[in-house]
């Protein structure tokens, strides 16, 4: 059976271990060693997974079935954009690819935006991440591009847009 629940500080080495799990095989053929390494470490310390929930700038949900922690989404207010939410983090172990999770977490997302009375998702995707279709197979639009520093790396974004049905 799969549940979705809301994770707290208590599930932040699960969220940890999703990440180190999904980054690598998702990445590596489009980034370096070190961009990942730099990129797992910054975002997924403990410190910076601490802080992101604490200070209440994204909501994290992981998905379980019999297994344990299979994935996990992020999400929370897009800055300067009262009337957006951001859908910062998606991954789903890569075992896990084709079972619909990734979708079954879009949805929860997509009711707890509904539930705030906002219609619009958006995300960021690498422009050569292949997920970019599968949003797309669930009707996110490409809006834009962006390129987003991080350290001393960048991440070439593109940003889609998700209309939501009230």
């Amino acid at each position: 059976m799969v549940k979705i629940l809301q994770a707290s500080p208590n599930d932040i080495p699960a969220i940890r271990s999703m990440a180190e799990e999904t980054w690598w095989p998702t990445y590596s053929p489009i980034l370096t060693f070190e961009q990942i390494r730099y990129m797992l470490d910054a975002i997924y310390s403990a410190e910076a997974l601490q802080r992101t929930m604490e200070n209440g700038s994204q909501t994290f949900i992981i998905l379980h079935d019999e297994r344990g922690p299979q994935g996990f989404a992020s999400y929370g207010p897009k800055p300067g954009s009262a009337d957006v939410i951001k859908l910062h983090k998606i991954y789903v172990l890569p075992d896990n690819h084709g079972k619909g999770y990734g979708k079954l977490l879009i949805d929860e997302v997509k009711k707890r935006t509904l539930a705030l009375k906002i219609n619009t998702l958006d995300l960021n995707v690498n422009r050569y991440n292949k997920a970019k279709s599968f949003y797309e197979k669930i009707g996110f639009q490409v809006i834009g591009e962006e390129d987003v520093p991080i350290g001393p790396y960048w991440m070439n974004d593109y940003i889609m847009r998700l209309q939501l049905e009230v």
